[in-house]
């Protein structure tokens, strides 16, 4: 947003965990072009993105050729890889050599792996697996299971839970942490401003997982604020404005957020928790030391007007929402 006489803040700049930029393969819904125009829109230096490309990103060449691009911007793609070949496979990628590559962490995203041993000997790497659940809560139950015999077996797993969304998974997560296990977990904005009693008949508010009750809504509030969730990433989906506008049953899930994330996030838990969200714990997960600061006008209301948005898909369920906090781009 254009800067006016606003009372500046600056602040560390943001780190998104979970993003879809769409390239190569899919430039009409995003590009990584407009997709780094979005995230930078929002306060965010830097970004996970997701292997599902076409070609999928299960090989150095795609990873190079992300990162490629991302040089071109001046801004931090840390690239996420396939942890199976072409996603749907049962045959696990080479984690050296992606990680030679480039890549910052596996994950399987909207195909999850659910075969357990190679779940397991997944975490055996000792590689950042980012689990995308689509049965949330059976599947948060055995992964953490798994985690535990896999680190009494001396390995040292890391496991980081994508877009949380219920209050069971919540609370098995709640449990693994008080028992000592150090697994990570996110959610995303929408769970926690929206929930099914919102959707309507478009493919507007379809993602997944699918947004939850009430009850759900509020125990990821809950999590965010005991620390259970350490991360806020906006699982920032773009399809073309006619996907989204289809019946809901024919639309694609996805939602996009990185425009709105920071301020949906500084409303509901101040400065202070939402860096801790955004920032500092995405850093720390990563294990990267990007030090860039972004200006913020903490005082200030906007109109959420996605026609204005830099990502490719103007379709958004925050339209029309007055929100607090401004992203400062000079």
């Amino acid at each position: 947003m254009a800067k006016k006489n606003y009372k500046i803040t600056t602040i560390p700049s943001l780190i998104d965990m979970h993003v879809h930029f769409r390239e190569p393969g899919y430039t009409y819904k995003e590009t990584i072009q407009t997709g780094i125009e979005a995230a930078k829109a929002g306060g965010f230096s830097g970004v996970c993105t997701m292997p599902n490309t076409m070609p999928v990103a299960d090989n150095p060449k795609v990873i190079k050729e992300i990162l490629s691009k991302a040089k071109k911007y001046r801004f931090e793609i840390y690239p996420i890889a396939a942890i199976t070949k072409n996603l749907d496979s049962d045959e696990l990628v080479n984690f050296k050599e992606l990680k030679s590559a480039g890549a910052i962490g596996f994950s399987n995203d909207g195909l999850p792996l659910l075969n357990k041993d190679l779940f397991k000997q997944a975490l055996k790497s000792e590689e950042l697996i980012l689990s995308h659940c689509e049965n949330e809560v059976e599947e948060v139950d055995w992964q953490i299971q798994l985690y535990e015999q896999v680190k009494n077996e001396g390995f040292n797993p890391r496991l980081h839970f994508c877009h949380i969304s219920k209050k069971e998974s919540i609370d098995l997560i709640r449990n693994a942490k008080k028992r000592g296990l150090k697994i990570t977990a996110e959610t995303a904005p929408h769970y926690f401003t929206f929930t099914k009693d919102d959707v309507d008949e478009t493919g507007t508010y379809k993602m997944n997982p699918p947004l939850g009750n009430y009850l759900d809504k509020r125990a990821v509030m809950d999590g965010l604020i005991d620390g259970t969730i350490d991360v806020i990433a906006t699982d920032h989906a773009p399809h073309s404005d006619e996907e989204k506008l289809r019946a809901y049953k024919d639309a694609p899930n996805g939602i996009t957020g990185l425009e709105v994330a920071f301020s949906l996030a500084y409303e509901l838990l101040g400065l202070d928790k939402t860096l801790e969200k955004m920032a500092y714990n995405p850093r720390r997960i990563l294990k990267i030391n990007n030090k860039k600061m972004i200006k913020v006008a903490l005082d200030e209301t906007w109109i959420v007007t996605p026609s204005l948005f830099k990502t490719k898909c103007k379709i958004s369920p925050y339209k029309g929402m007055k929100l607090k906090g401004i992203v400062i781009n000079d």
